[in-house]
């Protein structure tokens, strides 16, 4: 039985490679920067005082990312937050390989669009090494959650880690993926320049 490629990941193969390699002229084809990973983590700071709602994102990030999160405990104790060493503060899971292609190509053609009075994303969230972070201010966007299912809104942040260390590489390689960026018309997959 035939494995059924993700269309983004065709779409890097054969439409973001060449572009990148000509736009930067690397020599090397192992220089083009990919996307190595993604990231979504939630923080949920009343975690400790309510089981059900720790237990209420557990499960939405999983049907997100179509993988079983990480629970994030507190690593220090902190007086202040009235909060323990160990304790429940958050929810993670990081994405690589097929899953990591189908959720970004969930991400750009179904959920961002989504959202409430969009104006595009913005270019300054790259970390100075490659990688970009954005958030999401309502899981709501993802049309695989119902809303009346939803115990609480919360946002989350997604972080795309990419293969290179320079933020101008991996600003190319997400905008030929076809990121919304402010001021930028968007790519359409599988469409060639």
């Amino acid at each position: 039985m035939d494995k059924i490629q993700p269309r983004m990941k065709a779409h890097y193969d054969s439409y973001v490679r060449a572009k990148l390699q000509e736009e930067f002229a690397f020599s090397n084809p192992h220089q083009i920067p990919k996307l190595d990973k993604i990231v979504l983590n939630v923080g949920v700071g009343e975690a400790a005082k309510d089981q059900k709602l720790l237990d209420s994102v557990l499960d939405e990030l999983g049907i997100i990312s179509g993988q079983k999160p990480n629970t994030n405990r507190a690593k220090k104790s902190i007086s202040n937050f009235q909060l323990r060493e160990g304790m429940p503060v958050g929810a993670s899971v990081t994405l690589r390989r097929d899953r990591m292609w189908f959720f970004l190509d969930r991400l750009i053609s179904t959920a961002i669009p989504r959202i409430r009075d969009f104006r595009g994303l913005s270019t300054k969230s790259f970390d100075g090494r490659g990688n970009y972070t954005m958030g999401i201010r309502e899981q709501i966007i993802f049309p695989e959650i119902n809303f009346d299912n939803v115990k609480k809104i919360h946002g989350m942040d997604l972080t795309f880690v990419t293969s290179t260390d320079k933020d101008d590489e991996g600003f190319a390689l997400l905008r030929a993926l076809g990121f919304p960026f402010r001021g930028e018309v968007p790519v359409q997959v599988g469409a060639s320049a």
